[in-house]
């Protein structure tokens, strides 16, 4: 929303002014009125505004005199001049102070409404600007990481403010979440950051935000400053953010090694998430503590096809970690544990090969890109799902009615299957068959036939863009619903929350 001041000393006229358009429709929000430019000044104080549209005629301080004020200070907001008086001297005054146009009363309201629109095009247009002009600042990562010219550091560094004696700088990385930050918002951000006199911020690349903030302060005192920015931050605009604080330097030349410092604990996210803001001190806090995982208890679930209570395991595993002070080395090793445990189950039955399989260098660079525990959690129970899956199909014991069964259920999943009718056109009893079927496979037909469906939807869910709607009913599921529930009891997790993990 656009915030709009109305300035207009008649209060007949102002309040036609707030019922002349629907503002929210056009994006609009009056939150500012005033009866002459004095009082818009001190409320422009108090709360600044995008859009405003004054009178020229007004006692104490008229509208062009108030917009010369303004101007000496603020060069972004759009004006927009009312007047009963069509006189060019005041369209020439009006020029000067970079008003967007001129509109003479009574106020046509199409008018109106065509200059606010353009008011609004010409505010995003300047807030791309601004934002382009921060990524023209690219080369700030090269000077972060070292890789300039002693004579090219000092160029990036006269564009930063001087550091006053007695005053240090606290560097953090604010990681912005792309879902939540949408292209149009980044400006909104840097905006944010410009009403704040202590910190300075550049734009290094999307969704990575540089700050620098000034003061003589602690570290609790720094992290309480910044988690307070960030609130804010989410507050208005919705946008998550995760927050890594770095060493304090008093000269310029310290920054990239403070920079690496800052860089580092942005791993921690996976721990904290967003909304979090995480420093050295919190880190030695953590302390460290090995995570135990029971490799013969999860290796005797997955060989025994038990997929419920590997799945269960592994929820368990995750929930002990999150109850856990434990750092990010220790949550790493023990996913690389578990990770070599599944790899080596998948060489011994010969499965690295199969479909929707990953090998052990994949899985482990999906580990290190996820962006939380609940990621990493549904990787792993995924794999482990395929395993149990495949292990199924490879077992070569089955009777051949047991194997025509699988074949039949491969093929015609998405019927209504079930013992029954199989069991009719096999010419047995439905619970011999039933008990024959779970004795050879691990598990009942009907848990089969859920697991394949849902492997298959799985599947789709990744590698497709269709609806999941259609997914349930591509797989013979016309409830979606309790497409849903079957799904999240074979995965724990639902098939919406797989599909938003990008980089699973």
């Amino acid at each position: 929303m656009r915030k709009v001041m109305l300035v207009e000393d008649e209060e007949f006229i102002l309040q036609g002014l707030k019922n002349i358009l629907d503002w929210e429709a056009i994006g609009m929000q009056i939150v500012q009125t005033a009866h002459n430019g004095k009082e818009a000044l001190e409320k422009w104080d108090q709360n600044p505004v995008d859009i405003i549209v004054t009178d020229i005629s007004m006692p104490v301080m008229d509208g062009l005199d108030f917009l010369k004020e303004l101007r000496k200070t603020e060069e972004r907001a759009r004006c927009i001049i009312l007047t009963g008086y069509d006189e060019f001297d005041y369209a020439k005054r009006a020029i000067t102070l970079d008003v967007e146009d001129y509109i003479l009363k009574p106020i046509n309201e199409e008018e109106l409404e065509e200059v606010l629109k353009r008011c609004d095009e010409e505010l995003r247009q300047l807030d791309q600007k601004q934002a382009a002009d921060m990524d023209d600042k690219a080369g700030w990562i090269q000077f972060l990481r070292g890789n300039l010219t002693r004579e090219e550091m000092e160029s990036y560094l006269s564009i930063l403010p001087e550091i006053s004696p007695n005053t240090e700088v606290w560097p953090a990385i604010m990681k912005l979440d792309m879902e939540s930050l949408k292209s149009a918002r980044m400006s909104d951000v840097l905006l944010e950051f410009q009403e704040e006199k202590d910190i300075r911020v550049i734009y290094l690349s999307a969704g990575n935000l540089l700050l620098l903030l000034y003061g003589k302060q602690s570290e609790e005192d720094c992290t309480s400053r910044l988690s307070d920015i960030q609130a804010q931050i989410e507050s208005r605009y919705a946008i998550l953010s995760f927050i890594s604080v770095g060493s304090p330097f008093e000269d310029y030349h310290e920054l990239p090694a403070s920079y690496e410092e800052a860089k580092k604990l942005q791993k921690y996210q996976v721990i904290e998430g967003y909304g979090s803001c995480m420093s050295a001190i919190r880190v030695k806090e953590k302390g460290s503590e090995d995570i135990s995982v029971d490799n013969a208890r999860l290796r005797k679930l997955i060989l025994k096809k038990d997929k419920e209570g590997a799945v269960s395991y592994l929820e368990d595993l995750f929930i002990h970690v999150i109850q856990k002070d434990v750092s990010i080395d220790d949550v790493y090793k023990m996913c690389i544990q578990t990770a070599m445990l599944l790899q080596e189950i998948k060489e011994e039955y010969q499965l690295e090969n199969r479909k929707n399989m990953q090998n052990l260098t994949e899985l482990i660079g999906q580990i290190y890109q996820a962006e939380d525990l609940f990621t990493i959690k549904t990787i792993f129970i995924g794999e482990a799902a395929e395993i149990i899956t495949y292990l199924h199909e490879e077992d070569s014991q089955y009777t051949p009615v047991v194997k025509q069964i699988l074949s039949e259920v491969q093929k015609n999943y998405k019927e209504d299957m079930n013992l029954k009718t199989l069991a009719y056109k096999y010419n047995m009893n439905a619970s011999y068959l039933g008990s024959i079927f779970q004795k050879e496979v691990g598990c009942t037909f009907a848990q089969y036939l859920s697991n394949t469906k849902n492997s298959i939807a799985k599947d789709l869910i990744l590698n497709t863009n269709m609806r999941i709607n259609d997914i349930a009913k591509e797989v013979g599921y016309p409830d979606t619903s309790y497409f849903y529930r079957k799904f999240k009891q074979c995965y724990g997790v639902s098939p919406a929350s797989l599909r938003e993990m990008k980089k699973y």
